[in-house]
């Protein structure tokens, strides 16, 4: 058998242990639940401060549009930028090939073909230099 057992019953005396002194705090009823019972029975909010955050609600989603409007509205600028530099580089290049083209045209071979048919022709003596005195005129 268990030698501790048998020592107990021949000493009675030592058997009781000292008790200890435990404050207990009453405790409040509401303590006692926890938090997940009052979420769950209270709700988060109340209707009473709900009704008083109402006024800073309407102003946070207010900022809240202001800043999506402001995003969309920034988005749209950047679309708008990119389609006017790409019409600005086509103009540019049209711009240098109409000019290309201009200069291909104003040489004095290709005007000389295009007067041809008007019967003008291409000089071949120099110009002469006319000379006006004052007297004359």
């Amino acid at each position: 058998m268990n030698r501790f057992l048998k020592n107990n019953e021949e000493n009675p005396e030592q058997d009781e242990e000292p008790q200890l002194k435990v404050d207990k705090k009453v405790k409040n009823p509401e303590n006692g639940k926890t938090f997940f019972k009052k979420l769950l029975t209270e709700g988060v909010v109340t209707k009473e401060a709900a009704t008083e955050m109402l006024p800073f609600l309407l102003f946070i989603s207010f900022l809240c549009m202001l800043y999506i409007a402001n995003s969309h509205m920034a988005v749209k600028n950047i679309r708008d930028i990119d389609k006017l530099s790409k019409e600005v580089k086509e103009l540019s290049w049209e711009y240098k090939s109409l000019k290309a083209d201009l200069m291909f045209k104003s040489k004095l071979t290709e005007v000389a073909k295009k007067v041809d048919t008007l019967g003008i022709k291409v000089l071949t003596e120099p110009p002469k230099k006319i000379i006006v005195s004052y007297d004359e005129y």
